[in-house]
């Protein structure tokens, strides 16, 4: 009877915290949205379920070796632990309050030289890093997989309607106007109490409005890891909504006449020009914001490969192989930060909601600046494909051809629109790189 007890003791169920319960209620609508909807299905998919095994009560999937001794392990092995950390327990205490003492410092100001070696008094006595733990280390921790998914894009990634009607470039750059306004909303929120988020955390979230979800995962891991999971989910979510959110906004900020707007062929882009705009985007950027490098410089090596025609077979691999397989680490290791503690939070509903208004901002700006255009352009320009200056590449440039086909039949403007949602990649790269030079 008593090992009977131990085993039901040591069960997910006896375990099973309401909170747990929720995220995994809140997984496996994830993966309704991604199965059933097919809302963004090759991430959601991942996220989803690697949030549900990361609440699995007791079975440390998504926690450091540090962490799971912390919680389970014997006094004496507490001991050890509290004098790598500097810490002393009180013997008067039970141990539920030394394991209280020792996450306060492990989470705490505490140097990088005694966690290493609370780390390593963890690992010698048998525990080890969970699972989805050493994938996030590995993948997002390290930013190794949103680089490697920005070489796969710029790897599908044509740069012709962009080159062809360079003017587009600034319908991309309009675009990500959402980006900072929302930082700005988001510190505006936090000075009046509504909300406590550090600037680093406002720039994190404001990059859900670049609709871009591998630069908001690289943003979120640099300057708000503890952010990552509400980010990520946001990010991908409202990518997923793009043929939602975004019509009912171009329909209200333009007019019959101007979504009947036909323009004009676009002009051939020789092989040359192709080949020359990556190499001379990544030295402009490298000379003048280094810190956004590491993305376009990604983006740019990949589409270099397709472009150059030397170099199929690894052109392949970035856009078809390898992409699937970060993919798959990607969103595990999102999933990972889906944990109750984290994510159960009003400040979770504030990135839901705060990402929302970055989306709707940066695709009303697009289309406003396309308006603005028009003013002065002597060819013009439907203002639809501004909303494709979001960077959901291809989904935003088919919903504004989609829309511009409802108004004139005749009008095809996906190739056009193609141009500002390539550009809104390199601008939200940029916006990026921008919030990590001054916070990072």
């Amino acid at each position: 009877m008593d090992k009977l007890i131990t085993l039901w003791e040591g069960s997910g169920l006896y375990n099973l915290e309401l909170g747990q319960a929720a995220m995994i209620v809140v997984g496996l609508l994830l993966l309704y949205l991604a199965i059933h909807k097919k809302f963004e299905p090759l991430l959601l998919v991942p996220i989803g379920f690697g949030g549900i095994l990361a609440n699995i009560p007791e079975a440390g999937l998504a926690i450091s070796a540090l962490d799971q001794a912390i919680d389970v392990a014997k006094p004496a092995v507490l001991q050890q632990l509290a004098q790598a950390l500097g810490v002393v327990l009180n013997p008067l205490d039970d141990v539920e309050s030394w394991r209280e003492v020792l996450k306060s410092v492990a989470y705490g100001d505490t140097s990088a030289e005694a966690l290493r070696a609370a780390r390593d008094i963890a690992t010698n006595v048998g525990y080890s890093d969970g699972m989805l733990y050493s994938f996030y280390s590995v993948a997002i921790a390290s930013g190794i997989a949103p680089l490697l998914i920005f070489m796969g894009v710029g790897a599908m990634t044509d740069f012709g309607p962009l080159l062809a009607n360079p003017r587009t470039l600034f319908l991309g750059a309009a675009a990500q106007f959402g980006i900072f306004a929302t930082l700005f909303g988001a510190v505006a929120l936090s000075s009046m109490g509504i909300m406590d988020f550090s600037l680093n955390q406002a720039a994190a979230i404001g990059i859900i409005g670049g609709a871009d979800g591998p630069t908001s995962i690289y943003v979120a891991s640099v300057l708000a890891p503890e952010l990552l999971g509400a980010i990520a989910v946001a990010a991908y979510a409202y990518m997923a909504l793009v043929p939602l959110i975004q019509p009912p906004i171009m329909r209200l900020l333009t007019s019959q006449k101007e979504r009947e707007i036909t323009m004009t062929q676009l002009r051939p882009v020789s092989k040359l020009e192709k080949i020359v705009f990556p190499l001379m985007l990544l030295v402009l950027v490298a000379l003048f914001l280094p810190d956004a490098a590491p993305l376009l410089g990604m983006f740019c090596f990949g589409n270099l490969m397709r472009e150059c025609g030397v170099v199929e077979r690894l052109a392949d691999t970035a856009q078809n192989a390898l992409i699937n397989i970060v993919t798959i680490v990607l969103g595990l290791s999102v999933g990972s930060k889906l944990m109750a503690e984290s994510f159960l939070s009003v400040e979770t509903l504030g990135i839901l909601g705060l990402g929302m208004v970055a989306f709707a901002i940066g695709t009303s700006a697009g289309v406003l600046m396309a308006k603005l255009m028009n003013l002065v352009s002597r060819m013009p320009i439907n203002p639809l494909i501004g909303a494709a200056g979001v960077s959901a590449v291809p989904m935003a440039a088919r919903v504004a051809n989609k829309v511009g086909l409802e108004s004139n039949p005749h009008n095809f403007l996906l190739m056009h629109a193609m141009g500002p949602n390539v550009a809104g990649v390199i601008g939200s790269a940029v916006a990026a790189g921008v919030m990590i030079k001054y916070l990072g």
